[in-house]
């Protein structure tokens, strides 16, 4: 029997900049750790417990991101929304909520996870844009880039596009975007010549593997890996990556789509706002 039978599925955006990824880790701050002493104020206990959709790593931000919320008794989602809002930094926002089956699962049952990595190319970018993205240098072949990045379509083994957690075994994993456009809406205050962004589909992810893709992208671009080299890189047993990892401040977790009711975790509902 469920010691905390409600269970609730929160949509959540946040700004990583100043946190140290999403997971609770003690002495610095995290988006799980601020998030839960929001809910604590509101609730007046601490008889709940947070599972998050995805760890993202320090200084990542999350467009629409997502948590389940199990809980003893039930409660009222749109004033919850507006509580914890309330308490929460303006960089943390919880923007929708619903009620999820007892046997949700918030890792088994996503469908796909959507990344978006935001670079710019040409002449360095305004200090204060770079929260969300990152700078890939004044010399960018974006076109050589953009071919590039369709090899990372399809079912491949990315044992040297990932960093090598103690859990890590099968390094399989299903690609079914990967591409470079122009930024574009979705971040609007990003959008604007010289603005890329990588987008990345998949059902689940390595360690940094966006991040490590994102990076030999970059070394693509600047002439320093050739299509080759990405090639073979695919098809290599070596666990040595194959270049850094980009960094963080260019991520952006945009979406994470689950297999219940046709929900996402961008679709707007004002049944529960």
């Amino acid at each position: 029997m469920q010691t905390r039978p409600f269970s609730y599925l929160f949509c959540i955006q946040y700004l990583g900049l100043r946190y140290h990824g999403w997971q609770v880790q003690k002495g610095v701050k995290t988006v799980q750790g601020t998030l839960e002493r929001s809910i604590r104020y509101v609730l007046g206990h601490e008889d709940f417990n947070v599972l998050g959709a995805s760890r993202t790593d320090s200084g990542v931000s999350c467009l629409n991101g997502a948590f389940a919320l199990f809980l003893r008794q039930p409660l009222e989602i749109p004033p919850f929304i507006r509580n914890v809002n309330d308490i929460l930094p303006t960089d943390i926002r919880l923007s929708d909520g619903r009620t999820v089956a007892r046997d949700f699962n918030i890792i088994q049952d996503v469908i796909e996870k959507q990344y978006g990595y935001y670079f710019a190319s040409g002449e360095k970018p305004h200090p204060f844009l770079a929260g969300n993205l990152a700078f890939g240098g004044e010399e960018l072949d974006i076109a050589a880039m953009q071919r590039a990045a369709s090899l990372f379509v399809g079912e491949h083994d990315f044992r040297r596009f990932c960093s090598h957690g103690k859990n890590t075994g099968d390094f399989i994993r299903q690609i079914d975007i990967a591409k470079i456009c122009p930024a574009g809406a979705e971040l609007p205050w990003l959008s604007g010549k010289g603005v890329w962004v990588f987008r990345v589909n998949g059902k689940g992810f390595l360690m940094h593997q966006v991040r490590r893709m994102m990076a030999s992208l970059l070394l693509l671009g600047r002439g320093e890996l050739s299509v080759d080299d990405l090639k073979q890189a695919l098809l290599s047993k070596d666990k040595s990556p194959l270049g850094p990892k980009a960094p963080a401040n260019g991520l952006v977790l945009e979406n994470i789509v689950f297999d219940l009711d046709a929900f996402s975790a961008s679709q707007d509902s004002s049944t529960h706002r």
